[in-house]
């Protein structure tokens, strides 16, 4: 049971894959920083960095492929990431050194830059994120051991410091990214020229607008008493008695994405969290137990174990009342009888929304769904969720599907009723209806134009050195400086 929200929101994407692969290597570099770069004599000083790597068995790099203001690309930073996308079933076929190495000096360009430009990273922040990815990785090893093999490292510290080192570095190439193109508008005067000069129109696929109602079953009370009940039980046994919080996270918690590792989270204000877990979490003393209490995904009891600053490391347990069998066959009778009603036109499917749909995000709206990417109601018939899909792909305007049963995110039963309220066909872009794609385009072009002219100054402004074979390749951006 993960806490955390999705942000519904649109955002901005990285324009460049290259901040993303370098967290891709999960930061198992190994990467050595120049602290002062105005001071360098380049070749001494990659020379000093080899000699000084040649006694370390675990530093097994062949030489440094580049050096980028204040920061060395090793050989070996290059295999690893290439052996990182295919662990992770990336495709890498058309992926070689040359390509590696031009985006790993990208994420250095603008790391460096950050720096120069006064960028500052929380660190507290920073050891959230690191806390968060050394418990995925070690919930899919199995255990720490197993990580500290893979990675070859010789302990979690080890393993840590270097996380930590190369998140910031992604932290700040991100940061640095979100700065160059932040103030960046289009007018729309710019996004009708940008359509008039297209050489050819796009085409964009078959849209829908979808409406949906939610029906769930009643959690009869004598259900949620017992839940709580047994959290009150936890908590005096740990306070009275001096069991272990972890332990009883470990047998009795139904959050399988923490429960194994004890139920242990590491907590920031501003992570996306439910809010009542957070005012939670962040009303408590070091080793205080709470009371038990609700969110969206069932009732917790939360231990905190460490404060530092603004981040909190805790342990929490969360227990999930059932549904009864009543419950969910009344839930499932009311959705009959919606559709029912719906289909014969004596009720509007938004009126039912809005009476008696359990969605909160959609029942003010009639049911009406927004696209996260997007921020509109226009879904790509193609791009949307597989199962969501299926489920309406065969719909025509108008109609409503037949009762669908789903599960929520705490696995318990629920049922819905989708309608197409709007479908549009296949088309090539038209300047009225698909002004907002356009205007998504012309952002995202101006956007590229002015990354790659920073690009390009910086690149002319900043210390760059390639060595070896990586002098052969041909970049998309002038590393050689010819």
């Amino acid at each position: 049971m993960q806490l955390k929200i999705m942000n519904l929101k649109s955002t901005i994407k990285p324009l460049f894959s290259g901040v993303c692969m370098m967290f891709t290597a999960l930061g198992f570099s190994q990467e050595v920083i120049v602290t002062d770069s105005t001071s360098i004599q380049p070749d001494a000083e990659v020379k000093k960095v080899e000699n000084e790597m040649q006694g370390k068995q675990r530093m097994k790099v062949d030489g440094i492929a580049a050096v980028v203001g204040e920061y060395i690309i090793l050989e070996s930073d290059i295999d690893l990431m290439y052996k990182d996308m295919q662990s992770q079933g990336m495709t890498t076929a058309e992926v070689n050194d040359c390509k590696l190495a031009g985006s790993l000096m990208e994420n250095k360009l603008y790391a460096h830059h950050a720096i120069q430009d006064s960028i500052i990273i929380n660190d507290n922040q920073i050891n959230g994120i690191v806390d968060q990815q050394i418990q995925g990785l070690q919930q899919q090893a199995g255990s720490m051991e197993k990580v500290l093999e893979f990675y070859k490292k010789d302990s979690e510290a080890e393993l840590r410091d270097e996380i930590f080192t190369l998140t910031k570095q992604r932290q700040l190439a991100q940061q640095m990214q979100e700065k160059i193109i932040q103030d960046l508008e289009v007018t729309p005067e710019e996004v009708r020229q940008y359509y008039v000069q297209m050489d050819e129109k796009p085409m964009f696929g078959t849209e829908i607008e979808l409406s949906q109602i939610v029906i769930e079953p009643e959690i009869p009370q004598e259900e949620s008493q017992k839940v709580i009940d047994r959290l009150k039980g936890f908590k005096a046994d740990i306070e009275e008695n001096g069991s272990s919080f972890s332990t009883k996270a470990v047998l009795y918690s139904q959050d399988p994405g923490t429960a194994p590792d004890g139920g242990r989270i590491t907590l920031t204000r501003k992570d996306a969290f439910v809010k009542e877990f957070k005012d939670v979490a962040f009303s408590l003393q070091e080793g205080e137990v709470s009371e038990p209490f609700e969110t969206e995904f069932g009732y917790h009891i939360i231990q905190i174990d460490k404060i530092r600053g603004q981040t909190v490391e805790l342990r929490h347990i969360l227990l999930i009342p059932d549904v009864t069998n009543a419950s969910v066959q009344a839930a499932k009778a009311e959705i009959d009888t919606l559709r029912s009603k719906i289909v014969k036109g004596d009720l509007k499917f938004a009126a039912a929304a809005r009476e008696a749909s359990d969605e909160e995000e959609t029942k003010t709206e009639g049911g009406k769904l927004i696209n996260p990417r997007t921020g509109d109601t226009r879904f790509e018939l193609t791009k949307i969720d597989p199962k969501l899909f299926e489920q309406v792909e065969s719909l025509d305007e108008g109609e409503v599907s037949l009762v669908l049963t789903q599960q929520d995110r705490t696995g318990r039963p629920q049922f819905k009723i989708i309608k197409v309220t709007k479908k549009i066909e296949e088309h090539e872009a038209d300047y009225a209806t698909d002004y907002l794609k356009i205007k998504e385009l012309a952002l995202r072009d101006k956007q590229l134009e002015v990354i790659e002219k920073w690009q390009k100054e910086k690149i002319a402004d900043t210390y760059i050195k390639v060595n070896g074979k990586y002098r052969d390749c041909d970049y998309a951006n002038d590393w050689l400086k010819q």
